[in-house]
């Protein structure tokens, strides 16, 4: 009996009405009134978090947003980590084909080897390296005639200067020539004397390769020409041009000086080279 007056004065307290009135704070008008019961406020309530929790799921869930909640992938998201995983991948090949090109270059500065292994070779035979390292034997008198028929084909200016003769050269400095052009002494250039500071220029449009300073041969410039021609300038005081700048021909990428151990004067240390191969520049400039 108790027990049962207890939950009817519950109910009692739930449907009971109350009046809520609004009025002035300084003249107690009374603006607004209305009744209510606490069964009223707790639907409205509910109504109004329903309807707030709707919108909230609405909005995460067919818009942009969602893509900011933890754990959420949409398929665009996964096509670009896929097309970013491909591209990182690309960009890695081609650091390292450009590290074997650069390694080569500088074998051939340091003097260790006259040819240069070119991106293009590396990139279509991955297992160059491999193959190079193949012995195949031959004969003593079959390794004569291949070293023969190397170094005729190698220093033939004749032939040479007919691969590249349909090129407008710009004369990279004038001078005196003071050391030719000596394949014979390791000697794949010409020496032109200069006064220290004297402009130092492309010979034709290309992208630097090499742009640092060593001990032995100074400040040195490397210049891709495209069609595997490479021009080499060493000794300089000063370059202005860094790794993969743009240069136009006739532009000045350096001054001349007397800079490393292995220069004898004041003077540009100039070398060209066509598919690994040096050629005497000197049929194709006018150095005076």
């Amino acid at each position: 009996m108790k027990k049962k007056k207890q939950n009817n004065s519950f109910l009692k307290k739930l449907i009971n009405s109350y009046k809520v009135v609004v009025s002035n704070e300084d003249t107690f008008e009374e603006r607004l009134s209305f009744r209510t019961n606490k069964i009223n406020i707790f639907f409205t309530l509910l109504v109004y978090s329903t309807i707030l929790i709707a919108f909230t799921i609405s909005v995460v869930f067919f818009t942009e947003v969602r893509e900011m909640v933890p754990g959420y992938s949409s398929s665009e998201l996964l096509n670009k980590a896929v097309f970013l995983t491909q591209k990182t991948d690309s960009l890695e090949r081609e650091l390292e084909l450009n590290n074997k090109f650069y390694n080569s270059i500088e074998s051939v500065l340091s003097g260790k080897t006259d040819q240069v292994i070119y991106k293009d070779t590396l990139a279509s035979n991955n297992n160059y390296y491999e193959l190079n390292q193949t012995t195949i034997s031959a004969s003593y008198e079959d390794s004569i005639l291949r070293r023969y028929v190397e170094q005729e084909d190698k220093f033939n200016l004749t032939k040479n200067e007919l691969v590249i003769e349909n090129k407008m050269f710009f004369s990279p400095i004038k001078g005196e020539i003071t050391q030719k052009f000596d394949p014979s002494n390791s000697h794949f250039a010409i020496d032109v004397a200069a006064d220290i500071g004297t402009a130092v220029k492309s010979v034709l449009d290309g992208k630097v390769l090499f742009s640092e300073w060593s001990v032995d041969t100074g400040h040195v410039l490397i210049i891709d020409h495209g069609e595997n021609i490479i021009s080499v300038y060493k000794h300089n005081s000063k370059t202005l041009k860094t790794q993969n700048n743009f240069v136009k021909a006739g532009e000045v990428i350096a001054y001349s000086g007397n800079q490393g151990n292995l220069s004898t004067g004041p003077h540009l240390h100039f070398e060209l080279w066509k598919n690994g191969t040096p050629i005497n520049p000197e049929p194709l400039f006018n150095f005076n």
